[in-house]
C-alpha cells in the first residue's frame, strides 16, 4: 500500500499533467463513442415503448414516423435492433439495390408451419421457387383457370348472402364469408381440390381450414412469447396445440399429394398409349408434369402459396367493402361501372352476371382497380415487412445498419405520410390513381408498397388483382351493403396479417339497377 507522505511528495506539475491527460482520453472516447451512435439511425423509443404501444401500434407507428423517416429501436441485452422506415429511396436500395443482402427474416420462427417455402428462405432456394412459381403465373392457362374459379366461388357467396342475409334480413359477417371464399379458391387454383369451407360439405377441408387458421394465429403468438422455444422443447402449451395443429395440416396435405402423384402417373401412362389429356390447370399438377416430385417441397410450396393467397386477399376484400359502407356515393359508382362493362339488367341472374365478365369487361373496371388500390394504400394485408440484413451496410440516406438488424418497410404508415400522398392523405379518394383519360396509373412500387418491390415484388399480384375485381363485380352489381350499426366503433387487430377484430357485420339489399 502506498503510504500518503509519497502521494503527498508528488509534484503538484505532474499531478496536473495526468488529470490533464486521463480528461483528455475520456473526452477522446466520449466523442468517438458520440461518432460511432451518430452514425445509426435516430433512435424512435425502445422496445418496451413499443410493446407498451401494442393496442395503438400502428398510430405510434405513424407518430414516430412523422419525426424520422427512418428511425431504429435499439435492442436490448444482446438481442438486435430494428431499424424502421418510411422512406422510399431506403426501401428501394433495400428491396432492390441491394436486396441480395437483405433476406427473409423470422425464417427459424416460421419453419415449423412454412418450411422452406419461398416466404421463408434465401438465395439459392429462393431463386429456384421463385423462377418455377413465376412461370406458372404468368401462363394463360393458370389465369383462364383462376378466372373461372373465382367467378364459381363468387356466385357461391353471393347465394349465400341471398338465402342468409337477404331472405332473412339479418346482418352476416362477410370478414368470416371472405375468408371461406378466398380459402377455396386459392386452393382450388394452387392444389385443383375443392374444399367448399364456404358451404361445408367436405368434412376434412373444414378440418383443414381450421387447423391451418389455428397454425397461423398459433405461430403469431411466437412473437410476443419469449418462451416459445422451451414449451416447444417439451411440447406443452400453445405450442403442443400448433404441434398438433400442423401435424392435421401436413396429414391433409400428403394425402392429396399422394393422389396426385399417382393420378400423374396414370396420365403419363395414357400419353405413352397415345390417348389424349386434358391440360393441367392447378399450380400443383402443372409442378408434377415439371417432374417435381419431392413431397416436402411440394408441401412447403403449397402452403405458401394458400396462406399468401388465402390471407392476403380476404383482408383486402374486407376493407374494402367497409370503405364502401362508409362512402356509398363511390360503392353506386362502382356499381354503375360495372352494370355499363357487363351489360346486366335487373332480371340478369347470377351466372349470367359472371358469364359476362372476361379480360375485356375487367380492363373497362378502371375506377373499382383504382378504389381497391386505394384500400390497399390505407389498409394494406401486411402493415408491416421487411427483412434482415445479412452483413453490416450503410442506408442511402448515410446511417448504418448492422448484421442481425431487423429492417422494417412500413406500408400502413407510408399510405399516410403527407411528403408521399398530399393532405388529403387520410381521405379515401379512389381519383388520385386515375390519370385524366379515366385509366388507372402505378405509383412506384417504393411507395406503394403492399405488393413489395424489386426482384421479390409479389409474384401474386395480378392475380389478386383478377381475383378481387371478380368478387366485387358480382357482389356490387347484385346488392348494396351498409354496415349492421353504423355508430359501432369498429377496430382491427394484427397477427400476421391486418383484419378487423370480431368480424365485419354488413347488411345487404338487392341492387335496383339503374343503367
Amino acid at each position: 500500500m502506498m503510504d500518503l507522505d509519497v502521494v503527498f511528495s508528488i509534484p503538484i506539475s505532474l499531478l496536473a499533467t495526468t488529470t490533464l491527460a486521463a480528461v483528455v482520453i475520456l473526452a477522446i472516447v466520449v466523442l468517438i463513442h458520440g461518432r460511432k451512435r451518430s452514425s445509426y439511425h435516430p433512435v424512435g423509443g425502445s422496445i418496451f415503448l413499443q410493446r407498451k404501444n401494442m393496442h395503438r401500434i400502428q398510430d405510434f407507428i405513424i407518430d414516430v414516423a412523422r419525426k424520422h423517416k427512418t428511425y431504429r429501436f435499439p435492442g436490448f441485452l444482446g438481442s438486435t435492433s430494428q431499424v424502421l422506415t418510411v422512406d422510399p429511396v431506403n426501401v428501394e436500395y433495400m428491396l432492390k439495390t441491394n436486396y441480395v443482402n437483405y433476406g427473409q427474416r423470422w425464417s427459424k420462427t416460421l419453419v415449423d408451419l412454412l418450411g422452406e417455402g419461398i416466404f421463408n428462405v434465401n438465395g439459392e432456394k429462393w431463386h429456384h421457387q421463385r423462377k418455377l412459381t413465376s412461370y406458372e403465373f404468368s401462363t394463360k392457362t393458370l389465369r383462364d383457370f383462376s378466372n373461372i374459379v373465382s367467378k364459381t366461388n363468387a356466385i357461391k357467396l353471393a347465394r349465400i348472402l341471398a338465402d342468409q342475409a337477404v331472405a332473412s334480413n339479418r346482418s352476416i359477417d362477410i370478414q368470416d364469408l371472405f375468408e371461406k371464399a378466398t380459402l377455396d379458391s386459392t386452393f382450388k387454383i394452387i392444389v385443383g381440390v375443392e374444399l367448399d369451407v364456404m358451404c361445408g360439405t367436405f368434412e376434412e377441408g373444414i378440418r383443414f381450414s381450421d387447423s391451418l387458421d389455428a397454425a397461423r394465429s398459433l405461430i403469431a403468438h411466437r412473437f410476443a412469447d419469449v418462451f416459445w422455444k422451451i414449451k416447444r422443447y417439451h411440447n406443452i402449451g400453445s405450442e403442443a396445440l400448433l404441434r398438433k395443429c400442423i401435424k392435421e395440416v401436413d396429414e391433409f396435405v400428403y394425402k392429396i399429394l399422394k393422389s396426385k402423384i399417382e393420378e400423374q402417373v396414370q396420365n403419363s401412362s395414357h400419353c405413352d398409349h397415345g390417348i389424349q389429356m386434358k391440360k393441367s390447370e392447378d399450380v400443383l399438377a402443372r409442378l408434377l408434369e415439371a417432374k417435381q416430385t419431392d413431397t416436402k417441397f411440394l408441401r412447403d410450396v403449397i402452403i405458401n402459396l394458400v396462406m399468401a393467397g388465402k390471407d392476403t386477399t380476404s383482408a383486402v376484400l374486407s376493407f374494402f367493402f367497409y370503405m364502401m359502407c362508409k362512402h356509398p356515393d363511390i360503392q353506386e359508382k362502382i356499381a354503375k361501372e360495372v352494370i355499363e362493362a357487363t351489360q346486366v339488367n335487373q332480371n340478369s341472374s347470377f351466372d349470367e352476371l359472371a358469364a359476362n365478365i372476361n379480360e375485356n369487361t375487367l380492363d373497362k373496371m378502371q375506377y373499382l382497380h383504382a378504389a381497391l388500390t386505394e384500400t390497399l394504400r390505407l389498409y394494406p394485408p401486411l402493415p408491416a415487412d421487411g427483412k434482415v440484413c445479412l452483413s453490416d451496410d450503410k442506408m442511402p440516406d448515410g446511417f448504418r445498419v448492422d448484421k442481425g438488424d431487423m429492417v422494417l418497410y412500413l406500408p400502413y404508415a407510408m399510405g399516410r405520410m403527407e411528403f408521399l400522398w398530399g393532405n388529403d392523405v387520410e381521405e379515401f379518394r379512389p381519383e388520385r390513381w386515375l390519370g385524366e383519360s379515366g385509366r388507372f396509373h402505378q405509383e412506384s412500387p417504393y411507395k406503394f408498397t403492399t405488393f413489395q418491390a424489386g426482384p421479390r415484388i409479389c409474384l401474386g399480384k395480378e392475380f389478386a388483382y383478377r381475383q378481387m375485381k371478380i368478387f366485387c363485380m358480382i357482389l356490387l352489381a347484385s346488392y348494396v351493403f351498409r354496415l349492421s350499426d353504423e355508430n359501432e366503433e369498429v377496430k382491427y387487430d394484427t397477427s400476421l396479417t391486418l383484419a378487423f377484430d370480431g368480424g365485419l357485420h354488413l347488411l345487404a339489399t338487392p341492387r335496383v339497377i339503374h343503367v
